[in-house]
């Protein structure tokens, strides 16, 4: 089933923006300011979205030892290297109790036969 043609309200908009009356201009202006909004409103959040991320960005460390990035610390939360550049380089928050030989881990390889 067809819908009919809304005459009526093509009518009474091609009215409003023909008379050159107060409603004529209210109209138009306030169609104005809808259209203004759906096209630079956009760009405007586009713009202010690529602000923050490049302010957010200068903050991101990445840590030279383990590569994981973090918000504006000093130390990495992940293996304790310390980002501060006024410190050591390569000193650690907390240094390992274990030393590396005893860390290391051996392994044997074995033949298994499948039978």
């Amino acid at each position: 089933m067809q819908r009919p043609i809304p005459w009526i309200w093509i009518a009474l908009a091609a009215l409003l923006l023909l008379a050159p009356g107060l409603a004529g201009r209210l109209f138009l202006d306030v169609l104005e300011g809808v259209t203004l909004l759906v096209v630079v409103g956009p760009l405007l959040l586009a713009g202010a979205g690529f602000v923050a991320w490049q302010l957010a960005k200068r903050r991101l460390t990445t840590c030279p030892a383990c590569g994981s990035v973090s918000f504006g610390q000093s130390v990495c939360p992940a293996c304790g290297f310390v980002l501060d550049p006024s410190g050591p380089p390569g000193a650690t928050a907390n240094p390992p109790e274990v030393t590396a030989s005893d860390a290391t881990i051996d392994v044997v390889a074995q033949v298994v036969d499948d039978e």
